[in-house]
């Protein structure tokens, strides 16, 4: 999988994929958007560098609870656990206060689908490292505003450069995309992408298992291994 990976300056690009079901819309970019389109905040870049990229409408709804409605007037994000400071973040404070990256990263569901996107975002380690986790700390457990949970080992999130993702193809994460955030867990199946993120749990804890994980699915999430039977 090639993965492009870049630094933002001032002059960043200003031209989204979340969840685990295909639409079938596929294709380039056309003049109308398909009907039921997702709204967006402007116009999805559908390559980048030469790559074609999936669409924000590549994908179905098909989240426990449904989109959910962040409401960003009062929205905070979580860093706890076993950390020296626990810190609360605005959807500004990540946004704006800390360094944006960018990564084309592809999507893997269990179904069988894969789709490309170029993802915005900030670093997860950026966040972990501002409130300093403490020894013994190696797990990573994610919380989503409708009660999804996953987690993720944190040596991974460290030695790969997650990004916490905001903007997908250029545009603000939809509601239906996951925002206000959206982890882009790359190398894992479709259910590690949690989408809504309200708490990042530092936790030494590395049997945990989250809402599909408990229901069956490996807890490791590898993309080049079965989903089942860990």
């Amino acid at each position: 999988m090639r993965i492009r990976w870049m630094a933002l300056g001032a002059t960043m690009l200003a031209v989204a994929l979340a969840g685990c079901g295909y639409s079938g819309t596929g294709g380039g970019p056309t003049n109308a958007p398909p009907a039921g389109a997702i709204r967006l905040d402007g116009v999805e870049v559908r390559q980048y560098k030469g790559e074609k990229l999936g669409s924000v409408n590549d994908f179905r709804e098909n989240s426990i609870k449904g989109p959910q409605h962040v409401d960003i007037a009062s929205y905070h994000l979580v860093v706890n656990g076993l950390v020296d400071s626990a810190r609360e973040y605005t959807y500004s404070e990540v946004t704006s206060g800390h360094a944006s990256y960018e990564k084309v990263v592809q999507l893997d569901c269990v179904e069988g689908w894969s789709v490309k996107v170029l993802w915005q975002g900030v670093r997860l380690s950026d966040l972990i490292k501002e409130a300093g986790p403490k020894r013994g700390a190696n797990t990573v457990v994610f919380r989503a505003a409708d009660g999804y949970t996953t987690s993720l080992p944190l040596s991974y999130i460290q030695d790969n450069d997650i990004l916490l993702a905001y903007r997908m193809n250029g545009v603000t994460l939809p509601a239906e995309r996951g925002f206000p955030f959206q982890l882009v867990a790359e190398n894992k199946w479709g259910y590690k992408w949690i989408k809504w993120v309200t708490t990042i749990e530092l936790s030494n804890d590395t049997s945990y298992r989250g809402y599909w994980e408990s229901r069956g699915y490996t807890n490791s999430g590898d993309r080049n291994k079965s989903s089942f039977g860990e």
